[in-house]
């Protein structure tokens, strides 16, 4: 399977071949061996939360005067944690520290790195072309995170035992499935600065073969679980009680992305469903173009990122 964020791309044996005899994919080889693979400027809030994270020792109190000193962070999570989806029980937080508090210090993390690297891909760059990938990207990756959440949700309907999968947390390891990407750009950035050349057609596949790689050294690197680091390179990386995880319902919402698009890609596609696995994918199949659309926007709606 191409990587799940890539599925647009077509396949060409000629540009794939001059990809991988290219200097700029041995830099980017040799860069993620040693870890030198580094993301646009971050802010210093994240940057902070994430070493706060790492620290047993830290509480809700730690990362509410966090970030309080950052009123849009501020805003942004109180808004979330009263979304829908973050929301269960309906009852509304007026202040962060009850937000954080509701949505736990690790949840709060991932929540602002999706918010940030979200915004990161709808910020005007210099190069063009990688402008317009990084857009293309957040508008696949908002579509695809969706679709993960809308397809958890129904997981829980359909299943007749309880399910353990979040679709708050589908939907987060959905946004964040690229996030090597913004390496990898940086690394084309600095290779086109130096004096090099490569056709940015050429360039994007060894953007779609490093992705998957990219992404697990940033996830890692800052202290991501199994379960994103399983969806952003499409590998199993733990054994569940059941067959059914963050990557299955991965799978699932790549087949069935694919099957509105109606792309050919799909005939090389292969997703292993259970009986409520096929009954999901068999209603959502059957939706017109305008009901499922309409579903996604609904899950966009109701998580308030």
């Amino acid at each position: 399977m191409s990587h799940l964020s890539f599925f647009w791309l077509e396949a060409n044996n000629h540009h794939h071949i001059r990809a991988i005899q290219s200097n700029l994919c041995y830099s980017i080889k040799k860069a993620a061996r040693h870890n030198r693979l580094t993301l646009p400027s971050i802010p210093d809030t994240l940057l902070t939360l994430n070493i706060l994270c790492k620290n047993s020792e830290t509480t809700v109190h730690d990362v509410a005067n966090l970030l309080i000193d950052d009123p849009v962070l501020t805003a942004n999570i109180i808004r979330t944690a009263n979304a829908a989806i973050f929301n269960r029980r309906n009852i509304v937080c007026h202040d962060i520290l009850t937000a954080v508090s509701r949505l736990g210090i690790i949840r709060i993390r991932e929540i602002i790195t999706a918010q940030i690297i979200y915004s990161l891909k709808n910020t005007t760059i210099e190069n063009i072309e990688c402008n317009q990938l990084l857009k293309k990207s957040a508008f696949h990756s908002r579509q695809f995170a969706a679709t993960m959440a809308l397809i958890c949700q129904k997981m829980h309907i359909y299943s007749n035992k309880p399910f353990k999968l979040e679709p708050e947390k589908a939907l987060l390891t959905g946004l964040l499935a690229d996030i090597g990407l913004f390496g990898l750009i940086n690394e084309y950035s600095q290779f086109i600065k130096q004096g090099n050349y490569l056709d940015f057609n050429i360039a994007k596949y060894i953007f779609q073969d490093n992705c998957a790689l990219t992404s697990k050294i940033v996830l890692s690197q800052w202290g991501f679980d199994a379960d994103y680091i399983a969806v952003a390179t499409n590998t199993i990386t733990t054994h569940h009680d059941s067959d059914m995880s963050y990557l299955t319902i991965a799978r699932m919402a790549h087949h069935l992305l694919l099957f509105k698009a109606n792309d050919a890609a799909i005939n090389e596609h292969e997703v292993e469903l259970d009986l409520t696995g096929a009954e999901i994918m068999y209603e959502l199949t059957n939706l017109s173009d305008l009901e499922f659309e309409e579903q996604l926007k609904q899950i966009t709606h109701s998580c308030g990122l």
